[in-house]
């Protein structure tokens, strides 16, 4: 079952009835150099992108609009046998029919990779990363001026995801086998252990939630049970080679930092020397010197040697202090980041899940050949231009425009047709630097320097040709629908303990009811009483 079928049919279990339409686009796997860019030996990694986008209407009727997308991308690390989800937006519009299908697909899209039977890439182990940073919109311009969305505070938020990710690996765990391994980990930089246990409202667990892994307060880089995607060599390890560079993820900015620390004053430990070559005079050399030309072929063997070890030695060692900051270090620095301390909370999540190969072996292709259903990169790439920069959804008339504009656009570079997405009829996006409430926008982290980056020579071409995009593969992998018609939502007050398919409705149901009793007032004494 390919991504898309996954999707749809979880889609069509939710209750009510309304038609649902995704459109999936995954590219086709490229070398990427990025990831550990402070890592020596720089790992072999290639990476896809993910791009969901899903709409919906009540009835054939009338026009769709889109409710909720997704974007992701998926390293490969042959060497070690592992991979990497990165989940870096997740958005609705809020002009969906309740209960919002956001979650349900968030949930389909991450259990597809996880579980090993649909994994796209031979890897036994993969790591599911994300951060939680609170926004009014990540992916749709001006949604939040629809006065119908209704976006998760920073710690509704992070519980949102820590539930989300809670219910998939338990829901998993008994595909992976008597030998699988799943670690869950979170950490809110600014907050230890029983400061974020009560800020996410973790005072009990629910009862479908007893046999569930455990969740770790903390990181990843100190384990052993599940391998890393870039284990560093015997002696060598340095920072960089544990934590992974996404874009948009305010690791990054650190990561550069302490490469940086003691280069750029040109303050550094000397570099290892060469060998000293030593030579010999009197007797002893002009009785070599008999020998013919074997004292001259001895003295080019030396300096090739002293040139392999000078090239060997260049470069190998660590930038900057990445050498003696420990991951636990740099965790507790990055509570002082500029991003984790704007006054909102930030959550950064982990789950690693490993388990075995099935006893058969089966041939391995390359893995930069293309498969059946992925487009060309350049294509995902203006599809979420469109997206994010022609196209918004302040309001109803303009979502349904926006809406008809990009389905049309993805059909028609499927069709080989030259299409050039026109923006919407309604205003231009706006830059929001200011909340309702007064409070300031939490800053987004800015794109990485390229010159802070090792250089990057010896990333080399890519011998497959890109994937071409037909209406073959837009009818078989790409779009999709499905008709819901199941009963619809008993109540919106659910029962303490359950949970809504909507995050705003889970958290509704989860409070308590307060009964507020009125004060009474004494009665004042007449003159007659007296």
């Amino acid at each position: 079952m390919n991504l898309r079928d996954s999707l749809l049919a979880a889609l069509s279990t939710l209750p009510g009835t309304r038609h649902f339409h995704v459109h999936v686009l995954v590219t086709a796997p490229r070398k990427h150099a990025t990831l550990y860019p402070y890592a020596t030996p720089r790992p072999r990694i290639y990476v896809q992108d993910y791009l969901v986008l899903l709409s919906e209407q009540p009835t054939l009727e009338n026009p769709r609009v889109l409710v909720s997308a997704v974007e992701a991308c998926l390293y490969h690390a042959p060497a070690t046998s592992a991979a990497i989800l990165y989940i870096s937006k997740v958005d609705s519009t809020g002009q969906g029919i309740s209960p919002s299908p956001t979650a349900s697909l968030v949930t389909a899209f991450a259990r597809w990779h996880i579980d090993p039977a649909t994994r796209p890439v031979p890897a036994q182990h993969l790591w599911l990363h994300l951060f939680a940073r609170a926004q009014g919109q990540y992916l749709f311009p001006n949604s939040i001026e629809y006065e119908g969305k209704r976006a998760l505070s920073d710690v509704k938020l992070c519980a949102w995801w820590r539930r989300l990710l809670g219910s998939v690996a338990g829901d998993v765990q008994g595909t992976l086998g008597p030998a699988g391994k799943v670690r869950l980990y979170y950490l809110l930089p600014g907050c230890n252990e029983l400061e974020a246990h009560q800020a996410l409202g973790l005072a009990y667990a629910p009862a479908d939630a007893i046999n569930a892994p455990a969740w770790n307060y903390g990181h990843p880089y100190s384990q052993t049970d599940i391998p890393l995607p870039c284990s560093p060599p015997e002696g060598h390890a340095n920072l960089g080679h544990f934590i992974p560079s996404f874009d948009d993820d305010p690791k990054n900015r650190f990561m550069d930092e302490i490469a940086l620390i003691g280069e750029s004053d040109g303050v550094r430990s000397p570099a290892r020397k060469r060998p000293r070559v030593t030579r010999q005079t009197g007797p002893a050399a002009d009785s070599e010197a008999e020998g013919g030309h074997a004292g001259k072929d001895q003295a080019e063997v030396t300096e090739k040697e002293h040139e392999k070890f000078q090239k060997d030695t260049k470069d190998t060692r660590p930038k900057g202090e990445l050498s003696t900051v420990q991951p636990d270090e740099f965790w507790e620095r990055m509570s002082f980041r500029q991003e984790c301390v704007s006054g909102a909370v930030t959550g950064f999540f982990t789950a690693g899940f490993s388990s075995p190969f099935p006893p058969h072996s089966t041939s391995k292709p390359s893995p930069l050949a293309p498969q059946p259903g992925q487009v060309p990169a350049a294509m995902n790439k203006r599809i979420l231009s469109s997206l994010m920069q022609g196209n918004e959804f302040s309001t109803v008339d303009r979502a349904r425009k926006s809406t008809e504009v990009l389905e049309g656009a993805i059909r028609g570079l499927c069709e080989g047709l030259a299409t050039h997405p026109l923006p919407s009829r309604g205003a231009a996006p706006t830059l929001h630097t200011q909340a309702e409430d007064g409070v300031l926008v939490p800053p987004r982290t800015p794109p990485r320097k390229p010159n802070t980056l090792p250089s990057l020579e010896n990333v080399s071409p890519n011998p497959f040709d890109e994937p071409e995009a037909t209406l073959e593969t837009y009818h078989a992998h790409i779009y999709g629908s499905v008709s819901v018609s199941n009963p619809p939502l008993a109540s919106k007050n659910l029962s303490p303990g359950t949970t809504g398919d909507h995050p705003s409705d889970s958290t509704k149901a989860q409070k308590p009811k307060v009964n507020v009793l009125a004060v009474r007032k004494k009665k004042k004494r007449t003159e007659t009483e007296s």
